[in-house]
C-alpha cells in the first residue's frame, strides 16, 4: 500500500489541462528511464543530467526575464506565476528579497507515476530526478535549493528554499 497522498483540490479546466502536459512529461521520463535500465544502460545519471540540463536552460530564462536577478522577490514572480501556483497548488509562505519559501499541496508528476503502478521507492527517485531541473533553475539564477518535505516521500507537502 502507498503512503503517498496526492490529491488535488483544485478543480478547473485550464489547470487539468496543464496538469495532463506534466503527466505526460513525467510518463515520457519514467518509461525512458525505465527502458534504458532495461537495456543496462545507467537511466539514473544520464535522466539526472538531462534534466539539471533542462533547468538549466530554463533557469537561463527566467534570469533574462529578471530585471533584477539578485532581487528574489522578482524572481517569484516569473518562476510561480498564478497559473504555475494553481497547478501545483503552491503556497508561497514567504518571499524576500534574499529567500522564497513554497510549499507545492500537489504533483502532477507523482500522480503520474502513480497511474503507471510504480512503487513508492521509485516514485520517490523519480521525484529527486526531476527535482534536479529546479536544482538547474536555482543554479542558472546563482541561489541555492534546499528541499525538505516531499509529497513522494508521504508528506503533505514539498518544501522548497530558494535562497542566495
Amino acid at each position: 500500500m502507498s503512503d503517498i497522498v496526492n490529491s488535488p483540490t483544485i478543480d478547473e479546466d485550464m489547470t487539468n489541462m496543464a496538469r495532463s502536459c506534466i503527466e505526460h512529461r513525467a510518463t515520457w521520463m519514467a518509461l525512458t528511464y525505465l527502458e534504458m535500465e532495461k537495456r543496462g544502460v545507467d537511466a539514473e545519471s544520464i535522466t539526472r543530467a538531462a534534466v539539471h540540463q533542462c533547468g538549466n536552460i530554463h533557469g537561463l530564462r527566467f534570469r533574462g526575464q529578471c530585471v533584477d536577478p539578485e532581487n528574489m522577490e522578482e524572481f517569484n514572480g516569473v518562476f510561480l506565476p498564478t497559473d504555475s501556483k494553481k497547478n501545483f497548488e503552491i503556497n508561497v509562505t514567504k518571499c524576500d528579497q534574499n529567500n522564497i519559501y513554497a510549499e507545492f499541496h500537489y504533483c502532477a508528476l507523482v500522480n503520474a507515476w502513480k497511474k503507471l503502478g510504480l512503487d513508492d521507492e521509485k516514485i520517490a527517485k523519480f521525484c529527486d530526478i526531476a527535482m534536479d531541473g529546479d536544482r538547474g533553475i536555482a543554479e542558472s539564477m546563482g541561489y541555492k535549493l534546499d528541499l525538505t518535505d516531499k509529497i513522494s516521500e508521504g508528506c503533505k507537502t514539498c518544501r522548497l528554499h530558494f535562497h542566495k
